[in-house]
Order: C-alpha cells, then sequence, then structure tokens
C-alpha cells in the first residue's frame, strides 16, 4: 500500500517521469562522515513502469517544514538497485549527490605553500567538472601539499583539517541541487528550536569514553634505521581517565610549538553526544546548528524518513567534539 502522506513529495526519474503513485517509502540521509547525501527510495514495479538502472539521475522534492512551495532535497544519480518479488515486484533505489563521485574519483595532486582549502577545491572542481555554487573563502594559507593517487574527497578534508589546525573555521562541502557550495558548519540562516516538553518524541543522551584523548605524543620524522623523535607530549586527564595516548607524526609539523599545540587540540575526556527523534524538518543537514533545551549542537547526522508528517533522527554534538572527531590531523 503506498503511503497518502507521500503525495507531499515528488521523485522524478532520468528528468522525465514522475513516479508519484508507485512510491511506498523515501529516506535521506547525511553524514559529516561522507560527503555525499544518500537517498533511499522504495517503489512498487507496475507494467508500465519504465525501467530503471544505475546511472540514471533521480531528484527527490518536497515541500519544506512550514513552507508553501516544493524545493530540490537532493538530486544525484541512481548508485544500486535491488528489487524483490513478493506476489509484486518492489524495487529499491540507492541515490547519491553527485559529489559522491569526489569519493570514489582517484587522482594525484602537487599543491604549492600558501594556497586555501577554496582555491584547492576550486582547481579540484575545474579539473572534474563540478558546477560550483557559493563557495566561502576559507582565509588561511595552507602547507605546500604533495597527494599521491587517493580520493579526491581525502585530499579536500585534508586540506580543511589543516585550515582547522591553523585557527580557520570548520567547513563543509555541500551538495544543493547539482551544484557543490562550501559553507561553514553552524552558518544556516534559519536555526530550529526542538525542546523535550514541545516537539520532540524522544532524546537519547551518550556518554563514553571511547574516543576520549588523555595524552598525546606528536612525532617528527624518523631517521633511516632510527625511532621518530617525540617532538611533543601532552597530558590531560590521566589521572581521572587513565592514559588513552593518540600518536601524531605529520610531516607539516616541524617545530615544538607547533606540535605542542596540534596535541592539546586532541586532547578529550569523555565523548557525549545526544540523539533526537522528532516530527521531520526536512532540510535539517549535516552540519546544521540547531538548539537543544537552549544548547546551540550541530548536527552530525540525520536521517529523514520523509511523509506527512514525516520522522527524523538526527544525532547531536558540540562544536568542540565536531572540531576533534571529525576535524584533528592525523587518523581518527
Amino acid at each position: 500500500m503506498i503511503n497518502p502522506g507521500l503525495m507531499a513529495y515528488e521523485v522524478v526519474l532520468a528528468d522525465k517521469w514522475f513516479l508519484r503513485e508507485i512510491i511506498e517509502s523515501i529516506t535521506i540521509e547525511e553524514s559529516l562522515d561522507e560527503i555525499a547525501a544518500r537517498a533511499t527510495v522504495v517503489m512498487t514495479i507496475t507494467p508500465d513502469f519504465p525501467g530503471i538502472t544505475p546511472g540514471q539521475a533521480m531528484r527527490v522534492s518536497g515541500v519544506p517544514f512550514g513552507g508553501t512551495s516544493m524545493v530540490v532535497l537532493l538530486d544525484g544519480v541512481i548508485w544500486e538497485c535491488d528489487s524483490v518479488t513478493r506476489g509484486q515486484k518492489h524495487l529499491t533505489a540507492t541515490v547519491y549527490d553527485r559529489s559522491i563521485y569526489m569519493a570514489r574519483s582517484e587522482d594525484e595532486y602537487l599543491f604549492p605553500a600558501g594556497q586555501t582549502a577554496t582555491q584547492r577545491l576550486n582547481q579540484y572542481a575545474t579539473d572534474w567538472g563540478i558546477p560550483l555554487g557559493q563557495v566561502v573563502d576559507t582565509g588561511v594559507g595552507l602547507a605546500k601539499a604533495v597527494y599521491r593517487a587517493q580520493p579526491i574527497y581525502n585530499m579536500l578534508l585534508a586540506d580543511l583539517k589543516e585550515t582547522v589546525s591553523k585557527g580557520g573555521e570548520m567547513f563543509r562541502p555541500r551538495m544543493v541541487g547539482t551544484t557543490l557550495h562550501l559553507v561553514p558548519l553552524g552558518s544556516n540562516q534559519t536555526v530550529w528550536v526542538m525542546e523535550a516538553d514541545q516537539n520532540t518524541e524522544e532524546i537519547n543522551q551518550r556518554r563514553s569514553l571511547d574516543g576520549a584523548v588523555t595524552q598525546v605524543k606528536v612525532l617528527g620524522a624518523a631517521p633511516e634505521e632510527g625511532r621518530s623523535p617525540v617532538l611533543a607530549l601532552e597530558k590531560g586527564a590521566t589521572a581521572k581517565y587513565g592514559t588513552l595516548q593518540r600518536v601524531i607524526q605529520d610531516p607539516k609539523i616541524t617545530t615544538a610549538a607547533a606540535a605542542k599545540q596540534a596535541a592539546k587540540e586532541l586532547l578529550t575526556g569523555v565523548q557525549e553526544t545526544i540523539t533526537v527523534t522528532a516530527l521531520d524538518i526536512n532540510t535539517v543537514r549535516a552540519g546544521d546548528k540547531v538548539q537543544l533545551n537552549g544548547m546551540d549542537l550541530l548536527v552530525v547526522s540525520v536521517r529523514h524518513n520523509l511523509g506527512s508528517p514525516g520522522h527524523m533522527t538526527v544525532e547531536l554534538a558540540r562544536g568542540d567534539y565536531v572540531r576533534r572527531r571529525y576535524y584533528a590531523r592525523g587518523p581518527v
């Protein structure tokens, strides 16, 4: 049975076929762990179904929460198709926005010192034919970079991490329609407010020592057949939580002062995230700022189960947690 609540949404295949009547469910997910947003569209296959295959375009549009006109929520490419027949055939299409190509395509680059992450993004976009939208100037000159064969997104993420390590803001590449934007985290103009006794269904708070760091060792370049020199060793709450050590070895860190600063940035105690289930606000995206019970928090991940009404599950965290978890130098 088709959910009548989905009539507030529209799915278009290959820019020509409107699939309103056969749509069973739509979810859209986005996370700071990944560059591309993902839609999962489940549909019932009818005799007049036009056919579907990976590589085709698919667009999901809907009326924003509190709005009146339909907007594009995700415009992407079908990456996978799975079907099952139980009397009637049902098909699930997995759709990514087009920034997925940056995560799955590899190349190599040599960048001079002094360029900003914005300038490097412009270069990636030019080389790969990626249309750019609003691209904010990150404003921080970066060190020389030699990127051997690796996904384009990994290079861009390294540029953004270095920007943060040198005192810049946290930025996120974000596909809006068919253009790639670069936006500061928490810069959304509309900040949605959620309250425990008003518009939320469930609030789960998680505190854990997983990810906690109480000691950081920063290593320099190792001589041949020798141990790496220690540039800095910073201790935090080892007496309270025990020794949970991270090791950084970054060729861009060459002085004791820079090593000490990098180490201090990673020290952290109990990790706290909050997961909220609520009525869907279908325009909330990863990296947005929201208010929960008076606290300003950032969206780490969001899952929209579209409908009228729909529901969403949002993982939230403070800015300092996001900075350490997603923008720290070295392996996470």
